[in-house]
């Protein structure tokens, strides 16, 4: 039953039964939510389990995931401001509103900044800060000021200080694996930290969030006692939409987009949980919905990429190169914890940047060997990956390449394979030279970044008794065996296939097997011909189509 209670719209004041309350896009400040009527989901009931887990306590999630709020929330309910929680589940169960001084810091403007900028940015914060309690201070050190500061208020109020870090990596996050610039950053924020344990006895409750984990928090040196509940799972939907919120809370929204889209309010549902659904940050764990995706798919009523969209993740598409991964590398990955809820700035591997920054999440976790299985969460991110690691194949013709992609998305939805490969050999006419191109592998990727972004599954280099298969990719209604052959014939591709029988391997799949081989050329840098062959499960001989 108290799980239940996390499921409540905030009302703060009279509205006609039948009018939807406002989706609050762009408002990230709990009381602006209250104040303009806007629908709110209730996570109250985790201020008590904070409260009763640590005094220091850490969360780190994705972007626009609801940090920001979770961080104002708090602020208001420290600040004993009661009348913004009327109908919630914090004003059901507290007594006693005390109010609190409270140090809000929010990092997140701290991006891209040189290490100049931050002290004047780490100053601006504390100036705020000062000004709300009387101060003003000229010292140059921003790890005096704020130990003076907590103090001040302190012993002005008579009550302990509460302290909010909003994105606490925010100034970090362009530069991990820039040594120099790292550290000369980090320095300085682990500098403007440094107070916070000398200052234990003058603190209340102390709350920093970000999204990425760098080691033991080493900008926090010192605070030992700092609890990381990431990956706690009573703590599974503190940020994030869960299904039932969907169905409980956010019921008309979806109907109403059912209505756009002229589904069923079950279609709807399924398509937003394919779309944005599937994040998990610990297991078990309720299935969590991308927040920012989801409230502009509601608010537009369109099933359209919101979060990726939102952010250009050109760092990550830096950091896959700096690593050597592939396309088809990104697909399920069994790991232990220690290898993606890891330090960023000394990763080894990809999979701390992919899993803390939203495009990898747990999907499944195996009791006895303690390890979890790594994903992509839903069709937003999957397809947004792809769409980014296209120019890597196209050399940034981004233009022509949608255009194909959206046209060969019409064929193969069709079952047209033939027609499919045309526009894929006319397209790859006009993409100009581009280097390291001369290799099978090459193609094998651009096939296979292509065909995800037309919705299909599709893997490489898939294992059969006599040898592996380039690609295979099915649709609802076939399954396509690729072989790929570069400066030869898809005569000779096709014959590998048959060689090796590779249908064999699939022959209990269900559905009708088609066998492709295609020749790329590395002179002209695309395809010179193909063949396609289709089993015919009635007949005694299998059609046979080709283009040369």
């Amino acid at each position: 039953m108290e799980y239940l209670s996390y499921f409540c719209y905030l009302i703060t004041r009279p509205m006609e039964q039948n009018a939807l309350k406002r989706l609050p896009l762009g408002i990230q400040t709990y009381d602006k939510i209250v104040e303009q009527n806007c629908l709110y989901i209730d996570k109250t009931a985790y201020i008590p389990k904070m409260l009763q887990t640590s005094k220091y306590i850490f969360l780190n999630r994705p972007q626009r995931f609801g940090k920001s709020l979770l961080v104002s929330t708090l602020k208001a309910y420290f600040e004993g401001r009661r009348e913004l929680f009327k109908g919630c589940y914090i004003d059901s169960i507290e007594k006693d509103w005390t109010a609190y001084p409270v140090l809000h810091f929010d990092m997140s403007l701290a991006k891209h900044l040189g290490k100049e900028e931050l002290k004047r940015y780490l100053h601006h914060l504390l100036d705020d800060n000062e000004q709300r309690f009387g101060l003003t201070s000229n010292s140059p050190y921003t790890n005096l000021r704020l130990a003076n500061l907590i103090q001040a208020a302190y012993h002005q109020t008579g009550r302990q200080v509460v302290v909010l870090i909003d994105e606490y990596d925010a100034p970090l996050l362009d530069v991990p694996h820039e040594d120099e610039k790292l550290d000369s950053l980090r320095h300085i924020m682990h500098n403007f930290y440094s107070p916070l344990k000398a200052s234990d006895p003058y603190l209340k409750f102390v709350f920093i969030t970000g999204i990425t984990k760098f080691s033991q928090l080493s900008i926090f040196s010192g605070l030992n006692n700092l609890k990381n509940i990431s990956m706690l799972p009573e703590f599974a939907a503190i940020c994030g939409i869960t299904e039932e919120e969907v169905v409980t809370q956010m019921a008309p929204y979806l109907d109403r987009l059912a209505e756009a889209r002229r589904l069923t309010r079950q279609g709807a549902l399924d398509a937003i949980r394919r779309q944005y659904d599937g994040y998990h940050f610990t297991w078990p764990s309720p299935d969590i919905f991308n927040p920012f995706s989801l409230l502009n798919a509601f608010q537009d009523r369109m099933l359209r990429s919101y979060w990726f969209e939102s952010g250009t993740p050109t760092f990550l598409i830096q950091m896959l190169r700096h690593f050597n991964v592939l396309p088809s590398m990104l697909k399920p990955t069994m790991t232990m914890a220690s290898d993606f809820d890891a330090p960023t700035e000394s990763m080894t591997s990809i999979m701390p940047l992919l899993y803390q920054a939203g495009y990898f999440t747990i999907k499944d976790y195996d009791d006895i060997s303690e390890l979890y299985t790594l994903d992509i969460p839903n069709q937003e991110i999957r397809i947004g990956l792809m769409a980014s690691l296209l120019p890597n194949y196209v050399q940034q013709d981004s233009y022509k390449g949608n255009t194909t992609v959206g046209l060969m998305y019409t064929a193969v939805a069709k079952d047209d394979i033939e027609g499919a490969l045309t526009l894929l050999r006319d397209f790859l006419l006009t993409v100009p030279y581009c280097d390291n191109t001369n290799y099978e592998g090459h193609y094998q990727q651009l096939l296979y970044v292509i065909f995800t972004l037309l919705g299909r599954y599709v893997d490489v280099e898939v294992r059969t008794a006599t040898g592996r298969v380039d690609m295979v990719m099915h649709t609802a209604r076939t399954l396509y065996l690729f072989e790929l052959k570069m400066n030869q014939t898809a005569q000779a591709a096709m014959r590998q296939i048959d060689i090796n029988d590779y249908p064999a391997r699939f022959a209990l799949c269900g559905l009708p097997i088609v066998r492709v081989g295609i020749n790329f050329d590395a002179a002209s840098h695309t395809i010179t011909d193909w063949q396609i062959q289709k089993e015919d499960r009635t007949a005694a001989s299998p059609s046979l189509a080709g283009h040369s």
